[in-house]
């Protein structure tokens, strides 16, 4: 191993299958020792000589006790997850039995490893950039296909490809304008001006289709909140109902019966929507708890990332529905206007109510009536079109805010291009810009930065 990274001289080990128990779990070492450490404990043969990636049947024993029956896969450095010697024992799956091998590994000179060690030793080893690193913690984070899709992305390299190629190409001016330097005496330009604004036109648009990408990595990553709200009996329990394909709110015919908010969460499209059904919002009412569900809803309808207005196409009134929504925009933009129960209505109410309220959704929640037309829009407001399975999108905060450093940089190093900045000033533009590029792929790093970033990992991996 590089002598830069002397520290990891030791062999970790740790359970890489969740706790509890199981049929199967897998406990990993990594390490120079690695082959070593497990030889003590399985006498069938010498681990040391056999092929790398291949598959190996035995008992552990520790002394004399037989540990339990395993399979034994070996990986050699540097062609292993972290390039460095690694095994990964497969065992039975109770944790008496897992814990009995972790400490006899322990015993025969192994390391319980940290949280997200072995990821570490990868991005140490040049194995994975930061990014990469960092989409491996993401990709055992998703639970919907867009977060999957997301995270395998990234950690297949697509945005790392993006912000290697920006690198390279400032560089190449950079080392242009330092040769400048060199030869400043005799006032030369080896950098075509011309040609290097227009590459910093090209990189800030790039940088901001990435920068705007983070809104959709938001939801991607923490879903979306959808507050369904209405007068009473607009059928917004019925609604939420029909989503969820099942009886999840009180139904009735009796105006106020939700009292109180009710939170479900559904799939869209690989999307996360956590749906809201909120109290009916009406101005007078003598019961209190019900006022307080009224104040409730409206909470909500500021917190939302969509509002769903939900209103009886039977009972509606134009002027009243209209002021309505116009209130609710003051306090949410993204507003989607849903006309409900049309399974009851006639032809005549709902062409009228189509052309008086062209932006709205007609559904019949008991009918299940227009219910995948309002999760298409649903979906189309969160992604505004975007093919999830194509773009690169940024899902953290910490890439989001080096990349506004990015945007900065290269807005400051065009507006010295046009002031006509000499060459060394040009060049601490440049550097600083290189610098926080460096620092999203972890060229650039500190020891407590990649610290806290893999402290988040889970125990294992």
């Amino acid at each position: 191993m590089d002598g830069k990274f002397s520290e990891w001289d030791d062999t970790i080990v740790a359970i890489a299958t969740p706790p509890g128990i199981g049929a199967i779990g897998v406990i990993r070492l990594s390490g120079h020792q690695s082959f070593e450490i497990t030889n003590k404990l399985f006498p069938s043969k010498d681990l040391k000589i056999q092929r790398p990636n291949t598959l190996h049947v035995g008992y552990l024993k520790d002394g004399n006790e037989v540990l339990d029956e395993v399979v034994i896969s070996i990986f050699k450095a540097p062609s292993s997850y972290t390039g460095e010697d690694v095994i990964e024992i497969s065992c039975h799956g109770s944790p008496y039995v897992q814990q009995k091998i972790i400490n006899a590994l322990i015993n025969n000179g192994a390391r319980l490893a940290k949280a997200g060690e072995f990821t570490q030793r990868a991005f140490l080893n040049g194995k994975l950039d930061l990014i990469q690193a960092e989409s491996v913690a993401d990709l055992i984070a998703s639970n919907t296909t867009a977060s999957q899709n997301a995270a395998l992305k990234n950690m297949r390299g697509g945005f790392s490809l993006i912000l290697k190629a920006m690198r390279e190409r400032l560089i190449q001016f950079s080392a242009l304008i330092e040769l400048e330097l060199d030869f400043s005496e005799e006032d030369v330009e080896f950098a075509d001006r011309q040609k290097f604004l227009d590459l910093l036109d090209e990189l800030a648009a790039t940088v901001k289709n990435l920068l705007q990408s983070f809104k959709l990595g938001n939801v991607i990553k923490n879903g979306v909140s959808v507050a369904i709200v209405g007068s009473p009996n607009a059928g917004k329990s019925t609604l939420l109902n029909t989503f969820l394909n099942e009886n999840r709110a009180i139904v009735s015919e009796i105006a106020g019966t939700t009292r109180d908010t009710i939170e479900e969460v559904i799939n869209i499209n690989g999307i996360l929507f956590r749906l809201i059904d909120t109290a009916g919002i009406r101005e007078h009412s003598a019961d209190l708890i019900e006022n307080m569900g009224v104040l409730k809803s409206k909470e909500k309808i500021q917190q939302a990332d969509i509002v769903l207005y939900l209103f009886d196409i039977n009972t509606f009134k134009d002027d009243e529905i209209i002021s309505l929504i116009s209130d609710i925009k003051k306090q949410n933009s993204n507003v989607i206007p849903v006309a409900n129960k049309i399974d009851s209505s006639d032809e005549i109410l709902l062409q009228h109510c189509k052309e008086t309220f062209k932006e709205a959704v007609f559904i019949s929640g008991k009918m299940s009536w227009g219910i995948e037309i309002l999760k298409e829009k649903l979906f189309t407001i969160v992604t505004g079109g975007s093919n999830l399975s194509e773009n690169v999108v940024i899902t953290n905060a910490r890439h989001y805010s080096a990349l506004k450093e990015v945007q900065a940089s290269l807005l400051e190093i065009k507006r010295g291009i046009e002031n006509k900045l000499p060459g060394d000033l040009l060049s601490q533009d440049i550097r600083r810009c290189l610098h926080f590029l460096g620092e999203i792929t972890g060229e650039i790093s500190n020891e407590d930065m990649l610290d806290y970033i893999f402290s988040k990992f889970c125990i294992g991996k």
